[in-house]
């Protein structure tokens, strides 16, 4: 049957026949993985934003208080695009971004950022100066982690992480946080406590869904 052409014609047997050649899966795979990425740069979940600001590049941007997955995300929105860094806004916005989470976030979660508003001033102990900014501390593996809400120039305050390795100082994370959202109210409670932070209401953050 193999020496027939005639039997063999169209079998494995065949002699003329070409193999199937396999669809090739790394083109798709790439295109794929490229998409993926994209996504995760541009997506955004149910919000409140403040702004629009403008950077020291001469950029203008948003900041959104953002649902996400695994937490909650504070980040500087440049059209479509989340900004590589800790978000800069106005402190008076603050409070507005606060006041919008209610549509945005759980219910607890909301309730716990509206209570770090109203967390009671402190008279500045005697001693060395506290750090000056609101602080909420934890871990990243062996590392010690801080979100920190600092004031800066111009009525302006950073949200960003820090992170001090072993053996180093503490080194800014310059990226937009994400983090439960405890830890955003424990560090705003902590700057209000301070006198660093409003704890009035405030205007200008608009929920988004």
């Amino acid at each position: 049957m193999a020496d027939c052409p005639i039997c063999s014609k169209g079998t494995v047997l065949d002699q003329g026949r070409r193999p199937a050649r396999r669809a090739s899966s790394t083109g798709g795979s790439a295109r794929r993985s490229s998409a993926e990425k994209r996504a995760a740069g541009v997506f955004s979940g149910p919000h409140v934003s403040a702004g629009p600001f403008e950077g020291p590049d001469g950029v203008r941007y948003t900041v959104r208080l953002e649902r996400v997955p695994g937490g909650v995300r504070l980040a500087e929105w440049s059209g479509s695009q989340v900004r590589p860094r800790a978000p800069v806004l106005a402190m008076d916005d603050l409070a507005g971004l606060v006041a919008g989470a209610e549509g945005v976030l759980a219910a607890r979660d909301a309730e716990a950022l509206a209570g770090a508003l109203r967390a009671e001033p402190q008279e500045a102990a005697p001693g060395p100066s506290p750090t000056a900014a609101g602080v909420s501390r934890g871990r990243t593996g062996d590392f010690r982690e801080e979100l920190r809400i600092e004031p800066l120039d111009g009525g302006r305050v950073r949200i960003a992480r820090w992170v001090q390795r072993p053996g180093a100082g503490w080194e800014l994370q310059d990226a937009p946080p994400m983090l439960p959202a405890g830890r955003y109210a424990e560090a705003l409670a902590d700057a209000v406590r301070k006198g660093l932070a409003p704890a009035a209401s405030g205007s200008g953050a608009t929920a988004r869904p």
